[in-house]
């Protein structure tokens, strides 16, 4: 990612923000633990839908690692970084320093996915800790992918490496059970808001033949189209609920 603009803030600024701009908001304090905390948002002509969701979801997880909370000008300072524009907005925050990056909102639908060879491991806090999804979206990519799904030691599908998994099954809505180790994914929540939603331990068998789609915060629902070497069927009810993802 280019990065335009690096500047050190401490409150909102009125100055000009580019394209791709940096923001260090908070010092380091404390000893360093090296691992950091991650929440990854859409802007949406300026406004960011599920900040709340996403601020709430960081002081839980800071709370729960015993890390320093945030400052409650955080959430200005996102609004400010994300410009007026449709971006992704990344909040990193480690060892008490914050982090906000933004990018370009990658559009692509469609996707082939391919199960990953790493083994899932538990994510219960969406942290720097991503070598199993790095590893696996690497290997996908070289394999000719767009993603991967990684599948537990027992052979349950989990999740992929940056998006929850929802799949129909006859007349009812799935996905993987939370009781895996799964990131509890804003995406995830926002459609077990929507429509009832049976939580499965499946293994990858059970997929075959199966309309499957991801989500996340970021790019809402994204339909597969193929997994591994079979077409994925499509189904109707996908689109509708996309269509009531975002709240305007």
């Amino acid at each position: 990612m280019s990065i335009a603009t690096t500047a050190r803030l401490m409150a909102p600024s009125s100055a000009k923000v580019g394209p791709n701009v940096v923001f260090h908001v908070m010092p380091r304090v404390g000893a360093p633990v090296h691992i950091g905390l991650i929440e990854t948002m859409r802007a949406k002509d300026g406004r960011l839908p599920w900040l709340a969701r996403h601020v709430a979801r960081l002081r839980a997880s800071l709370a729960a690692l015993g890390a320093p909370e945030l400052p409650d000008a955080l959430a200005d300072l996102v609004r400010f970084a994300a410009g007026p524009g449709d971006r992704v907005v990344r909040l990193q925050v480690t060892d008490g320093h914050a982090e906000i990056s933004t990018r370009e909102v990658n559009a692509e639908q469609g996707i082939n996915v391919m199960v990953a060879h790493d083994v899932h491991h538990p994510y219960p806090h969406k942290t720097t800790r991503r070598d199993q999804f790095g590893r696996a979206l690497a290997n996908a990519r070289r394999a000719g992918a767009n993603d991967a799904l990684l599948v537990t030691a027992d052979g349950c599908v989990a999740e992929g490496t940056a998006w929850n998994l929802f799949w129909w099954e006859n007349g009812d809505l799935c996905t993987p059970a939370a009781e895996l180790g799964i990131l509890p994914g804003l995406g995830r929540k926002r459609i077990m808001e929507l429509i009832a939603v049976k939580e499965e331990r499946v293994p990858v068998a059970a997929l075959a033949g199966r309309s499957l789609f991801l989500v996340n915060a970021v790019r809402g629902i994204v339909e597969i189209a193929a997994f591994g070497d079979a077409r994925v069927p499509r189904d109707a009810r996908t689109a509708e609920l996309a269509s009531r993802f975002w709240p305007y």
